[in-house]
């Protein structure tokens, strides 16, 4: 099975849910236009797989793409186990791995629905290095500089 994106995702505001749309636009070195996290920083764009949030729906949560806040859902790749500088293409967009998982400072929704969440532990960071449009269905490939 090849690894896949499964739903491209925003918001305007930190701190909520983001919501599916048919297709984002990844600027270099800034991240999703129009999405809240977006920005010069190394946190521009959160992956979360599909295999995560499966997890979470095991422990009888109904969510879905989106709900843990990320950017890009994945299906057929282990993010947590990908070394940070990795590199991911996707279309004629470059990702850089910079971050894997993040600290949780308050307890979101979903802690408090299901005593854990994924984000903090399995979610992954990157860095827009060559921007480009990417839409659910995209095929993932290893990255090249």
């Amino acid at each position: 099975m090849s690894a896949t994106v499964l739903a491209v995702c925003t918001s305007l505001n930190k701190g909520e849910r983001k919501t599916p749309v048919p297709s984002v636009e990844l600027v270099a070195g800034h991240g999703i236009a129009g999405d809240a996290h977006a920005g010069d920083w190394h946190r521009q764009v959160s992956l979360l797989a599909q295999e995560s949030i499966d997890k979470m729906r095991a422990m009888g949560l109904s969510v879905s793409a989106g709900d843990f806040a990320e950017n890009i859902t994945t299906t057929g790749i282990d993010l947590v186990s990908l070394p940070i500088g990795s590199k991911l293409s996707i279309g004629s967009v470059l990702l850089e791995v910079t971050q894997i998982g993040k600290e949780c400072h308050t307890r979101c929704a979903i802690y408090y629905q299901a005593g854990d969440c994924v984000m903090p532990k399995e979610g992954i960071f990157a860095k827009v290095l060559e921007g480009g449009l990417v839409a659910a269905g995209a095929e993932i490939l290893p990255g090249t500089d």
